[in-house]
């Protein structure tokens, strides 16, 4: 796969240790170029910039900006012959379909989906009780436990670059057990409904929780099987394929309502 060229990105930042692992791992089978935030950009969506300062980097290039920024600005100017876009490893899970709109990473596939460009969104879940919640922005995760989330990009990356996995999906959203966790099993899952944000006032101040991750840490997700947060529960590594335009099927009785409007 010499002549398959990879753009890279995340949220986490081009020096975040998960970018770092997926650099190293897919510059054994691609020509990859990181077209990454120079600073933390976590759940920013897909929000956009106006304009962006692109600074050179020894694995690519970093942008002042967004996510969204680094894969216009990599398919636009920088790595305009890109195969693939791999957005990742996001530091932390990215699960449910609540998440998918909130999530730098998975934004970053998105946004290549509307180049028409393959893309493969990647996160690692970092189990509460080695990790809390509050203190997940802040903490170190060794490199080697990113090895399973960078082992199945690469496996992913081989066997999806060709054939019809893309006739199909806009892009796949991955999510791995740490190392010292994983099973080794990999599995076809939709995400997760199950919502459980919620919110507390205090005075002027009101604070926003997903319980979703207490419940996690306790093992009492109420989650089907073949939901990406159960594979993640059984420590295999999820594989979600997902579509960029958000549309919806035909729709019959919103048609009758249509018609319904009162001309002028």
């Amino acid at each position: 796969m010499d002549d398959l060229d990879v753009l890279l990105t995340n949220d986490d930042g081009i020096d975040a240790t998960g970018l770092q692992v997926l650099y190293d791992k897919l510059s054994r089978v691609a020509n990859v170029t990181a077209v990454a935030p120079a600073t933390d950009q976590s759940a920013v969506g897909r929000a956009i910039s106006h304009s962006v300062t692109a600074r050179d980097h020894e694995r690519g290039y970093a942008i002042e900006g967004t996510p969204v920024d680094c894969v216009v600005a990599g398919l636009s100017t920088l790595v305009p012959e890109a195969d693939m876009v791999i957005s990742g490893c996001n530091c932390g899970a990215n699960l449910g379909s609540h998440t998918l709109g909130r999530s730098g990473t998975i934004s970053a596939a998105v946004e290549s989906a509307f180049f028409g460009v393959p893309a493969i969104a990647v996160s690692a879940y970092i189990p509460a009780e080695e990790f809390t919640e509050e203190s997940i922005a802040d903490i170190e995760v060794p490199a080697h436990q990113y090895a399973e989330a960078a082992q199945a990009t690469e496996f992913l990356l081989k066997r999806t670059h060709t054939g019809a996995v893309f006739d199909h999906a806009d892009y796949l959203n991955v999510n791995a057990p740490i190392t010292d966790r994983a099973t080794g099993e990999m599995v076809l899952t939709r995400p997760s409904h199950i919502y459980r944000m919620d919110a507390s006032r205090d005075g002027e101040t009101i604070a926003l929780e997903d319980n979703i991750w207490g419940m996690m840490a306790e093992g009492q997700v109420p989650d089907e099987d073949g939901t990406d947060r159960q594979a993640i529960m059984e420590n295999k590594i999820s594989i979600s394929p997902l579509t960029a335009p958000h549309t919806t099927e035909h729709h019959d009785e919103l048609e009758t309502i249509t018609e319904d409007y009162p001309a002028n």
